[in-house]
């Protein structure tokens, strides 16, 4: 018969066990409440929607012409024969939810949220195919304060997590259709003067999104891109005064900002704002929060036309830069040995337990493997109880620090110092009776 074989993970996924995966939980757990926490400080409702929606959500939202559309969704056929898409990306599914659920009659609307994403392509530093991310939208406000109020939480955000250092706001405008329409018409001008020096991939964008042409890596586009017009000579006075007003915003907040005349948004919705937060300590990935204005997009959905501007960041990314926590380990480890003394030690487990103290016990093996496993895991004080212990209604504490042991009655525990602690739970144990224990 031959040997059943065993599916291998998907790739760009990732499967963690014990201290690195407790070490990243936290941390990742840390971000996601610091995030809650903040959010609510800056009013922003948590809201929640679907891991897949309708393929159509995600093609008309992100265009057909995307690389995320064209080559990194992970798109299905359900059994009823519709098309069926996990989301790539929060935002196109929140601004369905908008028109579907009747949301507009509490425009503005504030909303936040976070959870697992979706794209098919090359796993990167702190990116996976199954990744996370935070989200944070302000739908219906057209003010330029709306833009101001997001970078602003953007930034409190960064801080309270203490990842700021490094990390820098990089600004542009996209102007308004007007100013984006004739600034586009330039840039493709420019390109096509030049394209006999673009690589194959800028060429293909020429046709589909000339935009994003502008912040290239491959490096026989820089000369061409660097030396493409800057937005600038073509934004609108009103939309120079709209970016204006922004940046004076963050200045007025004390949030520091760089202009970035390169950084682009590709998608014909994108207006006016365009930012990313990047740091400095994650290599060639450095982007760890980004967003902007995107006017037209839930128009482009079959809603009414409505301003919205938003941001997400990279859950992991940003759980890369926490501080690591300090290694988790267990306070006490209760070592029993025989069957009497393990039904003593299983009252003893859960009263430690139920008063905070992190408690383990070991199951198998001899004396000498138990405490092994008690010092690998970190405990500074063990509980062992044998049949001498137990036939004097005592147990020996033994200080995994020093050496040292001594017996002390088990109704005695609460009384008795640990090394991990300036003193047990007082009282903890108080009056509790070994022989009823063992009877039940």
């Amino acid at each position: 018969m031959a040997k059943q074989e065993t599916p291998r993970p998907v790739r760009g996924t990732q499967d963690m066990l014990g201290g690195t995966a407790e070490a990243f939980q936290e941390r990742f757990a840390h971000v996601v409440a610091t995030f809650d926490r903040v959010r609510k400080l800056y009013g922003f409702q948590r809201v929640e929607v679907p891991v897949f929606e309708s393929t159509a959500v995600f093609a008309r939202s992100l265009g057909e012409s995307t690389d995320v559309v064209s080559k990194e969704m992970y798109t299905f056929t359900d059994r009823g024969g519709d098309s069926i898409t996990l989301r790539p990306e929060f935002t196109a599914g929140i601004s369905r939810a908008y028109i579907t659920e009747g949301w507009q009659q509490y425009a503005p609307l504030k909303v936040a949220t976070h959870g697992p994403l979706f794209r098919y392509e090359r796993p990167q530093k702190g990116r996976f195919r199954q990744f996370h991310q935070l989200d944070a939208e302000i739908i219906g406000a057209g003010e330029p304060g709306a833009d101001v109020e997001l970078l602003v939480f953007a930034d409190q955000l960064l801080r309270e997590l203490g990842v700021s250092d490094g990390v820098t706001l990089n600004l542009n405008t996209l102007g308004d259709a007007e100013s984006r329409e004739a600034w586009r018409a330039a840039l493709v001008a420019h390109f096509e003067a030049h394209r006999d020096q673009l690589s194959e991939e800028s060429l293909d964008r020429l046709q589909r999104n000339p935009l994003r042409i502008l912040d290239s890596k491959d490096p026989r586009d820089r000369p061409v891109a660097d030396s493409a017009p800057d937005i600038d000579a073509y934004l609108t006075d009103e939309a120079r005064s709209f970016f204006e007003k922004v940046t004076s915003g963050l200045d007025a907040a004390g949030v520091a900002w760089e202009r970035n005349a390169r950084l682009v948004r590709g998608l014909d919705y994108y207006r006016h704002t365009a930012f990313e937060f990047i740091t400095d300590r994650l290599g060639a990935q450095g982007t760890v929060l980004g967003g902007g204005r995107y006017d037209g997009l839930i128009e482009n959905l079959g809603g009414p036309s409505t301003p919205a501007v938003g941001w997400a960041a990279g859950i992991e990314r940003l759980a890369m830069l926490v501080d690591m926590p300090e290694a988790a380990r267990i306070d006490v480890a209760v070592i029993p040995m025989g069957e009497a003394a393990e039904a003593v030690a299983i009252g003893i487990v859960a009263n430690l337990r139920r008063a905070g103290v992190v408690t383990d016990m070991g199951f198998r093996g001899n004396m000498k493997k138990r405490m092994q496993r008690a010092n690998a895991a970190g405990a500074q004080t063990a509980i062992i109880i044998g049949d001498d212990e137990l036939a004097q209604g005592e147990v020996t504490v033994r200080n995994l620090v020093d050496g040292s042991q001594e017996r002390c009655k088990i109704e005695a525990l609460g009384d008795y110092p640990l090394a991990s602690k300036t003193s047990f739970v007082e009282g903890l144990l108080r009056g509790f009776d070994p022989t009823k224990v063992i009877a039940n």
